[in-house]
């Protein structure tokens, strides 16, 4: 479990440099020193203000969807639909009022193997009455997956989505179909946030 705690810290700063460039990119700073930055310096800043001052927050995962158009009936039966799963997050709100978050998660996966993964998180949030909110954004993660790379991990940009309240929401994110193989297809992966405060 240690040895997790320090890749996951380690995966989600590498991971949140991929999505952060853009981010801090669209958004200005007053401080003149932080236009200074590389990249990289830019990228750790914001990563570090995300690890300080965000929000703790417990996630919880159960369902995964397989496309049912993209797999067939007899692949999706092999599957496993109920990636259980648990990880932490850390969020903060822009001035803008949007929402940046750091994360690590380990789930069980499509083939009942552990699946960790860490990363950055960008969402624009949207207001839909005085407690709910809607989000839409993407995601830079990286996964370590049984099936992929001989477990090593690598890079993935996702979108992700939310709805729900400031302390807790249903997300998702999705990943397409990146080959016409059968075998191979979309997937909806769905969790709950919940704050720790």
């Amino acid at each position: 479990m240690l040895k997790f705690k320090y890749f996951s810290l380690r995966a989600a700063l590498c991971a949140s440099s991929f999505m952060l460039c853009a981010a801090s990119q669209a958004q200005t700073t007053s401080a003149p020193a932080q236009e200074d930055m590389g990249w990289w310096d830019s990228a750790k800043a914001k990563a570090n203000k995300i690890l300080d001052e965000g929000d703790l927050s417990l996630m919880l995962a159960g369902h995964t969807h397989h496309g049912r158009n993209t797999y067939t009936r007899e692949r999706i039966a092999e599957l496993n639909e109920n990636t259980w799963g648990l990880g932490f997050s850390k969020a903060i709100r822009t001035k803008e009022d949007n929402e940046e978050s750091l994360y690590a998660m380990m789930i069980s996966d499509s083939h009942f193997k552990p699946q960790p993964m860490a990363g950055y998180a960008y969402q624009w949030m949207k207001p839909l009455g005085d407690k709910v909110e809607v989000g839409g954004g993407l995601t830079g993660v990286l996964i370590s997956r049984t099936d992929y790379f001989g477990g090593f991990p690598f890079p993935a940009v996702l979108p992700v989505a939310s709805i729900g309240t400031r302390n807790t929401k249903l997300m998702a994110t999705y990943v397409p179909r990146f080959s016409k193989n059968k075998g191979n297809g979309d997937v909806l992966f769905m969790f709950v946030r919940i704050d720790l405060k």
